[in-house]
């Protein structure tokens, strides 16, 4: 499990925000891409990181890339961990 940050936590989640706009409950977007809607939960309370296969089956249900629903954070240590 990935920690919960305040990039993808409440209600600027990009997975949430996508999912309103599409006026979808959590339960359409289940079935959508084939999961439990607790799964959606989790991934968007930032919980749970979806494989890749569950992150490409979102974005296509929201009309948009994995890059959009997914980005790392700018404030990530992913370039420190390199030095």
């Amino acid at each position: 499990m990935v920690p919960r940050t305040a990039a993808t936590s409440g209600t600027d989640n990009p997975v949430r925000r996508r999912r309103r706009e599409h006026r979808l409950t959590q339960a359409e977007l289940a079935r959508a891409v084939g999961v439990s809607r607790q799964t959606v939960i989790a991934v968007e309370r930032g919980d749970y990181a979806p494989s890749v296969h569950l992150a490409l089956r979102l974005a296509r249900a929201l009309g948009v890339t994995v890059e959009e629903l997914f980005a790392e954070d700018e404030n990530t240590t992913t370039g420190e961990a390199r030095r």
